[in-house]
């Protein structure tokens, strides 16, 4: 499932809890926090004073990798 900005961070972390390491790599240590649960991608990014489609590029290419290798294990 595609990731996109208007996802809350807790809609994200229920269907991708592996996205946990790569919100933490950008400072966002504060996920399992209450306003996980009612704060999009994009307003944690702006309150975190990040680019929201940076975290967005690494967490859908994170899912990229993923894809990419179960591939490779197949083959």
């Amino acid at each position: 499932m595609k990731i996109t900005k208007d996802m809350l961070i807790g809609e994200i972390l229920s269907i991708k809890p592996q996205s946990i390491g790569t919100l933490m790599s950008f400072g966002m240590g504060c996920i399992m926090c209450p306003a996980s649960q009612m704060e999009s991608l994009e307003e944690a990014a702006m309150v975190h004073g990040i680019d929201p489609n940076i975290i967005l590029n690494a967490l859908n290419a994170e899912e990229k990798n993923a894809e990419e290798s179960v591939n490779l294990t197949q083959e």
